[in-house]
């Protein structure tokens, strides 16, 4: 199997399996607990059908939106993810060049393996940076200040992981950050040599944002459960989140939000958008999934906030449903991944140029020239998979 035979997910995952050693592979793929919530995430989408117009003349759709101050080319970009140079060892940078080739925002995180300044040095495109607050607060003062530097376009602060969720595939695979060779991971690590040697011979792996902070992470190997619960706030409250919208001083997202009472108290605070997530299924389970809030929230404060739908997208119908049911795009971290660490950047835009064309149809079959044109008279949405899965055979 290769790049040019991935045309979905599954595709995608598949290569990705077979290039990446497995506690990489299981990082991207698990969620927390008994993973019903990362099952729920796509699942929601089969409880909605998409009531089409036809005759309506559509010709070539605009996929365009605004989100965080800049129009970006198709409704969709790259979540923020840590550790890109695990799944590939252009990492960072091969994701910023597939974004900006497409017209869509990359997404830096924290715990990202380049710096600030050299992803705004190496890509024009828009840039997202996500923010996570720290116990030492000069380094969330220092990636804020250095972002406003670089003249990244927007910022979102996590707020969905004060502590780490119980994600029980890096407990059994051993993972930790930078690497570890154990017995239980040798095989897998040697079966695949050329990601061996890719990650030995290219830059050094580090959190580079945090690495003249702490050395945790980057010289002292730790789990990433390990890292979150030692470096990150678990205390940070609604002031904490204000003064970092306040510092920032431009399009601000919380990313985490999930019920209306705290969207309307990030319009409170001067965001300008939310993420509606739940981390990718990855800390609360048993929580609704986005596709399951995104009109609730909607509703409630759609006139005074961007809504970024991030988690479970599949397919480009999946965000056409989005779409209609409110949100202003729609983000994703798990599928990018995993097209990264099938065939680098070569492989994120060929996931990007596959979800731009399964958008660009279905506009034309759901008669919608625009994406204003969707909204909830054409979808029409029955709860049907409220049963809990059993632990998920991987």
């Amino acid at each position: 199997m290769n790049l040019k035979d991935c045309y979905n997910f599954n595709d995608f995952r598949k290569l990705a399996k077979k290039r990446l050693p497995s506690p990489i592979f299981h990082y991207i793929d698990g969620g927390s607990d008994d993973e019903a919530t990362l099952k729920r995430n796509t699942d929601a989408f089969n409880d909605c059908d998409l009531i089409p117009n036809v005759l309506a003349s559509v010709g070539k759709p605009d996929l365009s939106t605004t989100v965080f101050g800049k129009k970006i080319d198709m409704p969709i970009f790259l979540s923020p993810t840590a550790m890109q140079r695990l799944y590939h060892h252009d990492g960072d940078k091969a994701s910023a060049r597939a974004a900006e080739k497409f017209g869509t925002f990359y997404s830096m995180s924290t715990m990202a393996n380049n710096t600030i300044e050299e992803i705004a040095e190496i890509s024009n495109g828009p840039k997202l940076f996500q923010l996570y607050v720290h116990k030492d607060q000069s380094i969330t003062d220092d990636l804020i200040e250095r972002c406003r530097t670089s003249g990244y376009d927007g910022m979102c602060l996590t707020v969905d992981t004060l502590v780490a969720g119980n994600r029980e595939r890096d407990h059994r695979t051993g993972f930790t950050t930078p690497p570890k060779l154990t017995l239980q991971s040798l095989m897998s690590f040697a079966m695949r040599p050329e990601w061996v040697f890719n990650y030995f011979t290219h830059k050094k792996f580090e959190l580079s944002n945090v690495s003249k902070k702490t050395d945790k992470g980057t010289n002292i190997a730790k789990s990433v459960i390990e890292y979150i619960n030692e470096q990150y706030d678990p205390a940070m409250n609604w002031k904490d989140a204000e003064y970092c919208v306040k510092k920032w001083n431009k399009p601000f997202a919380l990313k985490g939000v999930m019920s209306v009472e705290d969207a309307k108290r990030a319009i409170d605070i001067g965001c300008t958008a939310i993420m509606v997530s739940n981390h990718g299924g990855r800390q609360l389970d048993g929580s609704r999934s986005p596709f399951d809030q995104v009109k609730e929230l909607s509703d409630a404060v759609g006139d005074q906030l961007e809504i970024i739908l991030d988690g479970g997208i599949r397919r480009g119908t999946h965000v056409l449903k989005a779409l209609a049911a409110g949100a202003t795009a729609c983000s994703f971290g798990k599928m990018f991944l995993f097209s990264l660490g099938a065939g680098g950047q070569a492989g994120v835009e060929r996931l990007l140029q596959n979800m731009h064309d399964e958008i660009n149809r279905n506009m034309v079959l759901m008669g919608c020239k625009n994406l204003s044109e969707l909204n909830n008279n054409k979808i029409t949405v029955s709860y049907t998979h409220l049963t809990l899965p059993t632990n998920r055979e991987v």
